[in-house]
């Protein structure tokens, strides 16, 4: 107990005792012991008579306390069946009566269970008592039963001893007893022993049960004392399994075909370890695991707690140059690069990804696990629901746009007085604020908590939100691509008393809550972020956030599942941390911050987090630095910049690349003068936008089996020149994790060498000044242009305290500029903002590009025609 306080001068060691039976006598000799050694004692009286279903009950919610660090079961032997030692946690079992501490007690295993505190007893009085040594003396267990006796006569076996075991009615007792040389009486008997059945010299003691007062003074309280030794043990373990645990991460084998099979067909041919085996191996507790079905759990926040004073991992980004519409892998290449290092250089590492839209699976994108040998697993798990999220963000986004609605229906049905009435109604007669309520008063200045202090004109401060339905912000989201919700007409039915609007959907990732899932650091600040999200303007030119409409705790509650992350794995074994997806257009397009904190700490200092920004390093990247990074407070250590020789040749001059069409022979052909005009031109420019972060860039050439060897060699050299520290190809598509060790070793060798991060822009700048530092440095424009409503919308937001926001510009992927069929680098073009919008909760101003379209529309051939379910095997084909 004192080496264990020394360690934690906090912690107090804690018993519970569940007994049938209000006796206190066995409560009272253990409390006395343990007040002595400053151990806290519990008792659980239940009825005498009281059922299985009742103790196992009580074992299971004891098991959950973490406040309790041992249990002992004072119950009839009638009472402690098989399911109720199967409910006990052997961790918490310091009786040492469950099958698998019985179980490991007979195998020798004396590490991870207890010996029973009156075997402990036992044992210490024969050797205590005994003139000489024991060993290979014989001893006989008197009366016991059951696995006690069974456990007893092992151990003492294991000390060298002979055990013998006889009972009451043995029709050989006394000659027995006449031969050992010690004798342990386990319970009463009907009979005393005679005197002169024991040999000269023997040692005689009795046990009887913790129930008989007569055992107090013999071994009740020796087992007593075991058992709050038992309690101190368990407790000290408690704490070592909450200390930072090395891995122990075992890999599965990859043996890639050639040629490459299909994506579904690589997924299925794998058989991913069960989710908490995986969790067990990377330092995860049980407790800290929600699983769902056998692949896939979720991982609670209190991980952070208790590793909170554990030193980081590495923090790498992937990024890309603007891509093509085809996409160039970076998520293949994030996937490939952690099954490098974990499973082939044997260094920690975490892949933390964005949920994949329904939208684009199931439009033109099909499947976004990965691909090829780098992939997440299982595949169809990854891409459909997985374990909610984005239905959770949906239901919020909807009950808010729900609340709306039905606020203007009835502040434009009703007066005052019946608004107040319904708003604050008298329950049994009493009339009470709710807190969300008590808090909307103290906005409007209000220190009033009674509801009939109120005066008329306050009433009508409180109940009137008076929202314009004309400068409502808030959209209703939907996770399918559907053009025709893009713009609708709300209110049309004869119920709804002529309150018609124009609004319209926007897909689900698109909402401002999944920024803010994306941005949270935890439950409180994500349902801070919910409750000041602003929905819409009043008559009278004030925001109306989601808290006046009474709604952000009930999205807080709909959303507290979701800002777990999702643990999963590749195909490799290796940890994958699957979390938010916010779209990068208008949002800043990154996985959570949660996810990356999470895996940083359970990597350990040595090892690696890789995350991914969404499209290429002028929108994704940016973003992550100057929004992300602010929200999080971390820093990363590498840019991983992917490229493509097709992307490359597209900026070079190259002919357009459209999805759904053959490549243009070009792209098929090698051609270095192509390959070579893209790199002087759009890989130069991204990767100077990484290093005016300060941070190393590593390029990842991932090849298709269209590049030469002389296209690669071209890329990586011209690379270096631009100013990476490294530049390789990958070939994870094909080869899985070996594929990509070239790129794990550059990256480690980056990791190590001087980061001078540094944000972009000061938050305190201008709105404007914001804007343009990005268009200039970034985009490379010349300067910009503000429409007259995006110039009003800055002042607005300035009057309202939001100027000192990051910014989240919204633009097209597609080119460095603001035109989409510029390629390469673009120079000597003015930026043209056309609006700016706020999303306060998420924390960032967006101004918008050019025309941004939140709901993708479906293709002539969307994915789903390809997309089936075999109704006998319920095998899923079709998604790659």
């Amino acid at each position: 107990m004192e080496a264990l306080q020394k360690r934690n001068a906090a912690i107090q060691p804690s018993l519970a005792i569940i007994q049938a039976g209000e006796d206190d006598s066995l409560l009272e000799m253990n409390t006395k012991l343990a007040r002595r050694i400053g151990l806290k004692v519990t008792q659980v009286c239940l009825e005498k008579e009281c059922s299985e279903d009742e103790i196992v009950k009580e074992v299971l919610k004891l098991n959950e306390d973490p406040g309790v660090h041992g249990l002992y079961l004072h119950l009839p032997p009638a009472s402690t069946t098989s399911r109720v030692l199967t409910a006990l946690k052997p961790e918490k079992d310091v009786e040492g009566i469950s099958d698998l501490s019985t179980g490991c007690l007979i195998r020798g295993d004396l590490s991870t269970g207890y010996v029973p505190p009156v075997i402990s007893a036992v044992l210490e009085l024969l050797n205590h008592f005994s003139d000489v040594s024991l060993e290979g003396k014989t001893v006989l267990v008197l009366g016991g039963h059951g696995t006690l006796e069974v456990t007893l006569r092992c151990l003492i076996e294991r000390n060298g001893m002979v055990a013998i075991t006889s009972h009451w009615t043995s029709k050989n007792l006394k000659s027995e007893v006449m031969e050992a040389d010690a004798i342990v009486i386990l319970e009463a008997g009907n009979m005393d022993l005679p005197p002169n059945w024991v040999k000269p010299g023997a040692v005689v003691f009795s046990y009887g049960s913790d129930n008989d007062a007569s055992s107090y003074s013999g071994l009740g309280y020796l087992t007593a004392a075991y058992r709050m030794k038992n309690v101190v043990h368990s407790c000290t373990r408690w704490l070592q399994e909450r200390q930072y645990q090395p891995w122990n991460l075992s890999s599965i084998n990859l043996q890639p075909q050639t040629p490459v099979p299909s994506d579904i067909e690589i997924s299925r041919a794998q058989t991913p370890k069960p989710v908490d085996q995986l969790a067990k191996e990377i330092g995860l507790l049980p407790e800290e695991l929600e699983v769902y079905g056998r692949s896939k759990a979720k991982v609670r926040l209190s991980l952070l707690d208790r590793l909170q004073n554990q030193p980081d991992g590495k923090y790498v980004l992937v990024a890309g140059i603007t891509p093509t519409p085809l996409g160039e892998g970076k998520s293949t290449v994030t996937i490939g690069l952690v099954q490098a290092l974990s499973a082939h250089l044997k260094l920690n590492s975490f892949a933390c990804l964005r949920q994949p839209s329904q939208g684009p699976t199931f439009g033109v994108k099909g499947g976004a696990a990965g691909g090829g040998y780098a992939q997440v697993i299982p595949m169809e798990e990854f891409n459909l629901h997985l374990t909610g999220d984005i239905h959770a963000i949906t239901a919020a986004n909807n009950l808010v746009a729900a609340a709306i609605d039905a606020r203007i229906l009835h502040e434009s049905t009703q007066s005052d007085k019946a608004l107040y009435n319904r708003l604050v109604p008298s329950v049994n007669g009493v009339r009470r604020f709710s807190p969300i309520q008590i808090s909307r008063l103290r906005r409007l200045g209000m220190d009033k908590t009674d509801p009939a202090s109120l005066t008329p004109q306050e009433i009508n401060a409180f109940v009137r939100l008076d929202l314009d339905p004309s400068r409502i912000t808030w959209h209703r989201v939907v996770d399918t691509n559907d053009r025709f919700l893009r713009k609708i007409t709300v209110g049309q039915a004869s119920t709804e008393k002529g309150q018609s609007r124009e609004t319209g959907f926007d897909i689900a990732v698109a909402s401002e809550i999944m920024a803010i899932l994306a941005l949270a650091d935890g439950l409180e600040d994500m349902k801070t972020r919910l409750a000041r999200m602003v929905v819409g303007t009043s008559r009278g030119g004030q925001p109306v956030t989601a808290e006046d409409l009474g709604v952000s705790g009930a999205l807080a509650v709909l959303m507290k599942d979701a800002i777990k992350p999702t643990l999963m794995q590749t195909l490799e074994g290796t940890p994958v941390f699957v979390h938010a997806g916010p779209f990068a257009n208008i949002a800043h397009g990154n996985s959570s911050v949660l996810a990356d904190k999470l895996a940083l700490k359970l990597v350990g200092q040595d090892g690696f987090v890789v995350t991914e920004a969404g499209f290429g390093a002028d929108i994704g990247m940016e973003k992550f630095f100057n929004i992300k990074c602010r929200a999080s407070g971390l820093q990363p250590n590498v840019v991983v910049l992917v490229a493509t020789v097709r992307a490359l040749k597209m900026h070079g001059g190259g002919p357009n690349v459209s999805a759904g069409t053959p490549l243009p022979r070009e792209y098929i052909d090698e051609n270095l003068d192509l390959v070579a005009g893209g790199c002087r031109s759009n890989l130069r420019k991204q990767i100077q936008i990484a290093r005016l972060f300060g941070v190393p860039v590593v390029v990842a050439v991932n090849v298709f089996k269209t590049d030469t060897q002389a296209e690669l060699d071209l890329v990586c050299q011209i690379a270096k020149e631009c100013g990476a520290s490294d530049a390789v190809p990958c070939h994870h598509w094909a080869q899985g994790g070996r594929g990509c060790i070239e790129l794990a070793h550059a990256v480690n060798a980056a990791a190590t060498r001087s980061n001078n991060f540094q944000f972009l822009y000061n938050l305190q700048l201008p709105l404007v000044d914001k804007i343009r530092a990005i268009a200039q440095q970034v985009y490379g424009a010349d300067d910009i242009e503000l429409s007259p409503d995006a110039k009003a919308k800055i002042d607005y937001y300035n009057q309202q305290g939001h100027g000192s926001l990051p910014i989240c510009m919204a633009k097209t992927h597609l080119s460095l500029s603001h035109m989409p069929e510029k390629k390469g680098a673009p120079t000597g073009f003015i930026l043209p903002i056309r609006d700016v919008r706020a999303s306060v909760g998420a924390g960032f101003i967006y101004p918008l590009v050019g025309t941004m379209s939140t709901m993708p529309g479906l293709p002539t051939r969307p994915c789903f025609y390809d997309i089936d379910l075999d109704p006998v095997t319920e095998e899923i084909s079709g998604l790659f």
